[in-house]
């Protein structure tokens, strides 16, 4: 099982020629609204992956509310300990380019009412993967982390979006996931080398836990133990960008939840994330199954494994 602990937004996409500069206005074509945020879309990603998820977050009164729950609802997730409080539900303004590019504004609203208190403990515990984000408040990822390491369950974050981490909450993950700007910013925080092969190495002896750094078009590399996995990413038409880390993250914690190797978890994640590239929004562009399957089988193919250096980088 898949314990989430995470935000709940409503993502209202629009179509632009390009990024607008700071003080510009520019035309869009298109005006969408997708379900969104990284907890719901994360757990969503799971669910295809086969795994039963619980998602425990905060949606507001307003009528954004129930088009950010339908898709988790429909997928059958369990939903039970999704707070409704008074409030806007959490919004994402996106702006996606016509290379397939985005900014994002996020607005957190019910978002910063996530509750940790509201993940019984009875969920927390061997045989359990827990997963969090950085869009609901940090104090409450720590005190769910803890307590999850604590109870003997798997801890994996997504240090995204960027917030200065403390070492309490770094100390308490067996796994480690963050893009390369991520990456770097944890990397200046801590006195850690920024090329991602080297940070992943670096992370995982200071902190203990399995790292990941995502990297686009260039695939991923992830560092188990002592074992380097280099993932290359398939060349697919890139329509959006947005969510594709959210399926890469998902999809691995499912996979890895379900008992898969390293090498078969990480294939899937680059596959998954770059078949959301090929659609619009996030939860929207998440792609089936079977696709997910057939093209993790062709990227694990082409997997690199190397021992880590025992020295640090």
């Amino acid at each position: 099982m898949i314990v989430v602990f995470g935000s709940i937004n409503l993502d209202l996409v629009a179509r632009v020629p390009r990024l607008p500069r700071p003080g510009e206005t520019l035309a869009g074509s298109d005006l969408s609204a997708h379900p969104g945020g990284k907890g719901a879309n994360q757990a969503l990603a799971a669910r295809r992956a086969g795994a039963d998820v619980v998602l425990v977050g905060a949606v507001g009164s307003d009528a954004f509310a129930e088009p950010a729950l339908r898709s988790l609802a429909a997928a059958g997730m369990d939903l039970k300990h999704v707070l409704r409080v008074d409030g806007p539900t959490g919004v994402a303004l996106i702006h996606v380019d016509d290379v397939g590019e985005n900014s994002i504004t996020v607005v957190p609203g019910a978002n910063d009412r996530a509750d940790p208190a509201g993940v019984p403990d009875a969920l927390l515990a061997p045989g359990t993967t827990v997963l969090l984000q950085l869009e609901v408040p940090l104090p409450g990822v720590e005190r769910v982390a803890q307590r999850a390491r604590a109870r003997g369950a798997r801890v994996i974050l997504n240090a995204a979006p960027w917030r200065q981490l403390p070492l309490t909450l770094l100390s308490a993950l067996d796994v480690l996931i963050v893009n390369e700007s991520e990456a770097a910013a944890i990397a200046a925080s801590s006195g850690l080398p920024i090329p991602p092969e080297a940070f992943a190495g670096a992370a995982f002896r200071r902190f203990g836990c399995a790292t990941v750094v995502t990297m686009g078009a260039q695939g991923a590399v992830a560092v188990v133990g002592p074992t380097l996995i280099r993932a290359s990413a398939p060349i697919l038409q890139v329509v959006d960008t947005t969510g594709a880390g959210d399926a890469f993250t998902g999809i691995l914690a499912g996979e890895l939840d379900r008992g898969s190797s390293w090498n078969h978890a990480l294939a899937a994640g680059v596959a998954a994330g770059s078949l959301a590239c090929m659609n619009v929004g996030a939860q929207s562009a998440l792609p089936a199954t079977d696709a997910i399957g057939k093209l993790a089988t062709t990227v694990e193919s082409t997997l690199v494994s190397s021992l880590l250096r025992s020295t640090p980088s």
